[in-house]
């Protein structure tokens, strides 16, 4: 004799309904080979599956999240990466700007030779990149070190090598580069027996914060020191960063306008008053 039960009908649509079988599937509600949406909801109603909201994360996690992908990014874990970039996806909360960078991110395969990058930077073992750039040209560099960066939605291979010639940045900082990996086609790889460097080579800048950004101001994880300067009215606020390459840094010092001025070293302050001076020329502003 069958089973007796009572019977409900759904009203959905047929997208809904696909969605309704894909979680059947998920759960592994099926009838026979196929998802079953009536085991799913019986299993609901059981609270065998849990319903829990997809809109109520805090935007402290999603950040915390976020920056435990560039985490996994630099220290040359591409795939657990992948795995958080695709939990933050199920997720309702995100803006359209990281959500689109995330996918960005998701769906461009990883390249062989990125990989084999990964391997050697976790295996801390120095290798020659070659590959040739967007003009054709045959580039060599022999890697000391090396971490994978994401800077503005894009990923850079930031790495200390043998070479200098060609690098534009302060002479303390020449050593280091940072290579656009969308920018490579293909690469050939090989180690190197050479020492491996704990690090890039860096070098401390002081900046001082005036106004509203002096209080708005949140720590970056590459600050040595950040304090009130007890003698400045208004307030003003003394940081301390070591840096690895001027480009980024005046990236976003620029962005902080008249509200920041950098200090020191004065290698570092002549470099960037070479841009102010470069942007006032643009605009025909006059120089005393």
């Amino acid at each position: 004799m069958g089973r007796k039960g009572r019977s409900i009908t759904l009203s959905v649509s047929e997208s809904d309904k696909a969605q309704l079988e894909a979680i059947a599937q998920e759960q592994g509600m099926l009838w026979g080979n196929r998802p079953n949406i009536s085991r799913l909801v019986e299993a609901i109603a059981r609270r065998e599956v849990l319903i829990n909201r997809n809109d109520n994360w805090p935007e402290t996690r999603i950040r915390a999240l976020y920056q435990a992908i560039q985490a996994l990014i630099d220290n040359g874990h591409s795939d657990s990466a992948q795995t958080v970039a695709q939990l933050l996806l199920e997720r309702s909360e995100l803006t359209i700007p990281l959500r689109s960078e995330l996918a960005q991110f998701l769906g461009k395969p990883i390249a062989s030779w990125q990989l084999e990058i990964e391997q050697y930077i976790r295996c801390q073992t120095p290798f020659r990149l070659t590959y040739r750039d967007a003009a054709d040209h045959p580039l060599s560099f022999a890697i000391h070190h090396a971490r994978i960066t994401l800077y503005e939605r894009r990923q850079y291979l930031e790495c200390w090598c043998e070479e200098t010639e060609g690098n534009r940045d302060i002479p303390e900082l020449q050593h280091n580069w940072t290579l656009r990996l969308d920018r490579i086609t293909d690469a050939a790889l090989s180690p190197l027996s050479k020492p491996w460097h704990l690090n890039l080579d860096t070098l401390e800048v002081e900046m001082h914060l005036l106004k509203g950004l002096a209080f708005a101001y949140e720590p970056k994880s590459n600050d040595v020191s950040t304090e009130w300067m007890g003698d400045r009215n208004p307030p003003v606020r003394r940081v301390v960063r070591k840096i690895s390459n001027t480009f980024w840094f005046f990236r976003e010092v620029l962005r902080y306008g008249e509200d920041c001025i950098v200090v020191a070293p004065e290698a570092v302050q002549m470099k960037l008053k070479r841009k102010l001076q470069a942007l006032c020329d643009h605009y025909g502003l006059i120089q005393e």
